[in-house]
């Protein structure tokens, strides 16, 4: 099982240059010692350039394409590219609020979620986190962080409020969302909450990048009973992820038979649960019932 414990995600440009450098100096049939020789730098920092694990600059990465014959000018614009857009993901918005994202393995997440294209989720307790109101997300993070003052709920609270820009513009990703009807069904005692989350849920669903689905009660017992998961897709080469939040940590699972297997539950789930059409109805009989 590939598991990692509070992780600190390589951004999707790192990835696909570690990649395609690693292609070209292969292509090139030179060894990486022979590349470390030639362009002068350590062999080990060039491993970790070609396994994404470090990054690196536009005069290392030129140095990299004349050893290995790269000419044509589109091909070299494109990987520098690559380069300058690593550099700019690392000027995270969250920044600000890092004093008490870092008491919350958040920083982790916000980092893969700024950079997948498609986001799959599925919630058995609580609306997610981009579909939330800034009432529910206050009382959600009230009662799950005691240890937290008010003025960090606040922060929280913001953060996550700013996170629902990722699902606007032309490059938002496709998210799918399934919600175990005990997320909505909790919220009773809190009528005027649930009534503009609810209001929420009809508001976005319409969107063509957002699904949203409904799991009854009647659904019984079914595999998303182990807990909330999120899968998240990036462009190719890179690998699906799998993000898992418990009380005292978050992991993230990128093994291929690990991916494979949450990505079944996830199917199951949604073919067992109300398609779109039938989860609007229902939430709209539940809006009448308050």
């Amino acid at each position: 099982m590939a598991w990692k414990r509070n992780p600190a995600p390589k951004s999707v440009y790192r990835r696909q240059l570690a990649a395609r450098l690693k292609e070209l100096r292969e292509t090139a049939d030179l060894k990486m010692a022979e590349v470390a020789n030639t362009i002068e730098i350590n062999q080990g920092t060039l491993s970790r350039i070609e396994s994404g694990d470090r990054g690196t600059t536009p005069v290392v990465v030129k140095a990299m394409l004349d050893c290995y014959g790269v000419s044509d000018t589109a091909v070299r614009e494109d990987i520098l590219d690559l380069v300058r857009a690593d550099k700019a993901q690392k000027q995270k918005w969250w920044r600000k609020y890092s004093a008490v994202i870092n008491t919350t393995q958040y920083g982790g997440y916000l980092e893969l979620e700024a950079s997948a294209t498609s986001l799959r989720s599925y919630e058995p307790q609580l609306i997610p986190g981009l579909l939330q109101t800034a009432d529910y997300a206050h009382k959600v993070i009230s009662a799950m962080r005691m240890d937290l003052d008010a003025k960090q709920i606040g922060a929280l609270v913001t953060v996550r409020m700013n996170r629902q820009a990722l699902l606007d513009g032309e490059n938002a990703p496709k998210l799918w969302v399934v919600i175990d009807e005990a997320a909505i069904r909790r919220m009773s005692g809190s009528p005027e909450v649930l009534r503009s989350q609810l209001e929420r849920l009809l508001e976005v669903e319409p969107r063509t990048n957002i699904t949203l689905q409904l799991l009854p009660f009647d659904a019984g017992f079914h595999p998303g009973l182990y807990g909330s998961f999120m899968l998240m897709g990036f462009p190719e080469p890179n690998p699906d992820v799998v993000w898992v939040e418990n009380l005292t940590n978050s992991v993230y699972f990128e093994g291929s038979d690990d991916v494979g297997r949450y990505t079944e539950v996830f199917d199951h789930l949604r073919a067992t649960a109300l398609g779109p059409p039938e989860t609007r109805s229902r939430i709209k009989s539940m809006l009448k019932e308050l």
